[in-house]
């Protein structure tokens, strides 16, 4: 028995990498060959392999240059060492922060290269378990083992990030040169979320039922909770029996959250409960990284209330100012995190402008009936994969911001008074890149007014969000938007920044200001039918079906009301270049789109990215179903026989794919080298045939 088991394990690993050297080789047959500064001929197979896997990144000097060394030609080494290359240089970064702190005598300086060294760290670790996870490739799991390493390796982006925006203020030259410390490990992390993404793809074009679907746990619940933890996220306070409890008034074994933090165990692999009675307790708590699969219960979000006033006009850095869940040193870093009838406040007020109530890094994070209270900044939803459920989250300027993939459903946004020489937006998205699988998602939610604000509401206006970085992703969707939106819905950065390049979209809203006939205008807000907004719900955003069931917490995976597939009367946005870039393979996705019209291409702007193609006319409508498309063919009969040689190419290799996948579940390897073989045959015979690329 362990014999064959061995055997198992091996063969497995084989059909593993056997996939994904295809896959690599498939995305090199097919990719533009516009990068070319390499000489193709008589080189390595090494340097064949670097090249083409270079080709899907857009740094792809800065990927061949730190692969260049190695000697090997395997994909899946290639991929772990740029992952291993990344990563030192963020350490190397993380040094240089270190010295140059030693070096400056502005305060806020010495606290941004603070934030920095432990940003570093944590984009370290990211990168860390992503290469520990692709090592570990099993192929009989990849989509969720790669929907993990590219949450984690847009988590490593964003660290990065929030590095350099801490210099933001700062005067003096500490910030310039901590960018140009850490030019290289972005542009290294960029390329291997393009790498994966890439992967992912192609490894779902397989397309082979029982292969690529989610192993979802909501019938077998993960080790770390157990039913009768479970039950405790349903329970009335009086009901639960936790590990450690917290209570002011000295009924419980600790009268502080900070002191209670000391016995709860690290690295645990069971959930382990601290509930925390009714009282307000103003401490700066911070679960760090250690503490995974916590879960924090208290009283009610009105009666178990965490508070703090740091802020930014007091000299404590965005980062630095959260009180309850943070993503380093003040972590909820740890997976597995649930906080329920808890109330986070930072008191700051309005005129301490930035003031986090609370900042959350924990991938698979959950809050259920929760307040965050707050004006500016009030919550951090900085990475990784969020769901808030039943939550009130209130504040004025940016008071939902951040780089994770969160979504929020059945939560009500209270707008609230400002001071009279500002304007109130609800989001800020941070989305540095197109290929990170973030944005914020409003679903069945309610904005409103608070009481205060409600009756200046047309003087100091309000807007659903602006763009805080290039790719900024908002979605609202089946949400209650009250009048105190303005009727544009959105607001700039400044005059230019990101419009070509966002991406905001509203989908069968109602309330007085969901009307959206005189919303701006800009190429980033799309008009979106129901089949493209879909990937936006929480079971495909967020992975919610393989983590939210085992919690017991309700939640909708899909749609929450009917919805038409496509209404006739609605000018939908074409498919911009970026839309679905977060998902790789952008040759199958555009293959059956029609080119526009040259003379009619937005230009392309080296700050702002590729701008979306315009809303097509009335008399010039695109199709973005292959059914639906109008191919435009050369009536000779060489062409008509090229195009049928290739048409039966592809569907070769389809089948190809299919037995590959078939046999490689059968743990039949030496046959699926042998299709491999064969299916890079064909893509060469495809390759002579005729052009795979769609005619315009």
């Amino acid at each position: 028995m362990v014999d064959d088991h061995k055997k198992n394990v091996v063969a497995i690993g084989i059909c593993s990498l056997l996939l994904v050297a295809m896959v690599v080789a498939f995305i090199g047959t097919h990719h533009d060959a516009e990068y070319d500064s390499y000489d193709h001929k008589d080189v390595s197979d090494s340097k064949k392999a670097i090249q083409t896997i270079c080709k899907s990144t857009d740094y792809q000097k800065t990927c061949v240059d730190s692969l260049k060394s190695s000697d090997t030609s395997n994909p899946k080494e290639l991929i772990e060492l740029a992952f291993e290359a990344a990563k030192k240089y963020i350490n190397e970064a993380a040094k240089n922060s270190t010295v140059l702190q030693s070096l400056q005598k502005d305060p806020r300086a010495k606290s941004a290269l603070d934030s920095c060294h432990e940003l570093a760290e944590r984009a370290v670790n990211d990168l860390q378990r992503s290469y520990d996870k692709f090592k570990a490739f099993d192929v009989s799991n990849f989509n969720n083992m790669l929907s993990d390493i590219k949450i984690w390796l847009s988590g490593a982006i964003t660290y990065q990030e929030t590095c350099l925006d801490g210099f933001e203020d700062v005067q003096g030259d500490a910030g310039e040169k901590m960018r140009q410390s850490l030019k290289t490990a972005m542009e290294l992390t960029s390329n291997g979320l393009a790498m994966v993404t890439e992967i992912s793809s192609e490894l779902k074009s397989l397309s082979v039922q029982g292969f690529h679907n989610r192993r979802l746990l909501s019938k077998n619940l993960p080790d770390w909770i157990d039913v009768k933890t479970r039950k405790l996220l349903q329970a009335q306070p009086q009901q639960i029996k936790p590990d450690l409890v917290v209570a002011k008034d000295g009924t419980g074994k600790y009268t502080t959250i900070n002191e209670a933090m000391k016995d709860i165990p690290k690295n645990s692999d069971k959930a382990f409960v601290l509930y925390i009675k009714e009282g307000v307790y103003e401490e700066k708590v911070q679960f760090n990284s250690s503490l995974n699969n916590l879960i924090v219960i208290g009283d009610g979000p009105t009666k178990t209330r965490i508070t703090g006033k740091l802020n930014f006009i007091d000299g404590t850095s965005t980062y630095h100012t959260a009180t309850g869940i943070n993503p380093f040193r003040a972590a909820v870093h740890g997976d597995n995190f649930i906080a329920k009838d808890i109330g986070f406040e930072n008191s700051a007020g309005p005129e301490k402008h930035q003031a986090v109530a609370l900042r959350v890094g924990a991938d698979k994070s959950l809050f259920y009936n929760c307040h965050m209270d707050g004006y500016q900044d009030t919550l951090y939803a900085h990475t990784y994969r969020q769901f808030y459920k039943d939550c009130v989250i209130s504040g004025t300027i940016d008071f939902i911001f951040g780089d994770s993939a969160a979504v929020f459903q059945g939560c009500t946004m209270v707008v609230r008074k400002p001071m009279d020489n500002q304007q109130c937006i609800v989001t800020a998205q941070g989305r540095k890149e197109a290929r990170q699988p973030t944005g914020l998602v409003l679903q069945n939610c309610t904005i409103q007014a608070d009481p205060a604000y409600y009756p200046v509401r047309n003087k100091l206006k309000s807007y659903l969000g602006r763009p805080w970085k290039q790719y900024s992703r908002t979605i609202i969707l089946e949400s209650f938007l009250d009048d105190l939106i303005q009727p544009q819905g959105w607001l700039p950065w400044n005059e230019t920044f990101a419009l070509n390049t966002l991406f905001y979209a509203e989908f069968n809203n109602r309330g007085p200001a969901s009307v959206k006939t005189q919303r701006i205008t800009w190429p980033g807000v799309k008009e979106l039918p129901a089949n493209r907004v879909q990937r936006f719900t929480a079971s495909q955003f967020i992975d919610a079906d393989i983590w939210i069931p085992s919690t017991g917490v309700h939640y909708a995976p899909g749609f929450i009301f009917p919805v038409l597939e496509e209404d006739q009367s609605v000018k939908y946005s074409p498919n911009s270049p970026d839309e679905n870039k977060d998902l790789g393979g952008e040759r199958e996705k555009t293959s059956f789109i029609s080119s526009p019209d040259k003379s009619s291409d937005p230009e392309f702007d080296l700050e702002k990215g590729m701008a979306p193609a315009a809303a097509p006319s009335a008399d010039n409508k695109w199709h973005f179903a292959e059914k639906n498309v109008e191919k435009k063919q050369d009536n000779t009969p060489a062409a008509f026989k090229r195009a049928l040689a290739v048409e039966e190419i592809q569907h070769q290799n389809f089948e190809l794919k299919r037995q590959i996948v078939a046999i490689c579940e059968n743990l039949s390897c030496f046959q699926v080298k042998n299709l491999s073989s064969r299916l890079r045959q064909q893509e060469s015979k495809a390759a002579r045939e005729c052009s795979l690329r769609p005619t315009p």
